[in-house]
């Protein structure tokens, strides 16, 4: 009997000294967009474009989703709050552009999927990574006006940026993609512009 007690206070304490403790959780920091590791029996990304090169047009696709997905938003939210003798105009002329916006936004994430790389997708993602500063309370139908043109105007950079990047690697689908963009975008702040003058 004092053999089998022996033999389990043995086991017992190899058992606590075996034990780790639970590793600490620490939430990442980093915004930039993740490659997908293959997993067995999955391919790797392999289109011609290479590793390197797919990283830094994936950063550079980051940035332009949440710049668009800012301009998205605060257009649906001046279109909700304008007000004033243009309400009609600006109601329609900026639902038009967020409607056209919002559509874009999945082009853009899937592009980067392809790539091999994860989209950013959450708010703290999008602030992270915008050069577009949101607004702060509910501004008059003008400054709307104006903040939306200066929005556009950021956006159309970043994303000729992003086809520069895209350019000198030769991928062609990206830099289509930014060419829509950047002609959608033109286009938008002109409009806006020609408000203000």
């Amino acid at each position: 009997m004092a053999k089998a007690v022996k033999a389990v206070k043995k086991v017992a304490s190899k058992k606590v000294a075996t034990k780790k403790a639970a590793p600490k959780t620490v939430a990442p920091k980093a915004v930039a967009p993740k490659t997908v590791k293959a997993a067995p029996g999955i391919l790797a990304v392999n289109i011609g474009i290479s590793d390197a090169d797919r990283a830094r047009i994936a950063e550079e696709l980051s940035k332009v989703l949440a710049d668009s997905y800012t301009v998205y938003l605060m257009t649906h939210n001046f279109h909700w709050n304008v007000t004033g003798p243009m309400f009609n105009t600006l109601h329609e002329m900026f639902m038009g552009q967020y409607t056209e916006t919002w559509q874009a936004l999945d082009a853009i994430a899937e592009r980067m999927r392809a790539l091999g790389h994860y989209a950013p997708g959450t708010y703290a993602q999008f602030a992270a990574l915008s050069s577009i500063q949101e607004p702060k309370g509910v501004p008059d139908a003008q400054q709307m006006i104006a903040m939306l043109l200066s929005a556009n105007e950021a956006l159309s950079r970043t994303a000729r940026q992003a086809f520069d990047c895209a350019d000198a690697a030769d991928d062609q689908p990206t830099a289509d993609l930014l060419t829509q963009r950047l002609d959608v975008h033109e286009k938008n702040a002109w409009m806006l512009r020609s408000l203000l003058q």
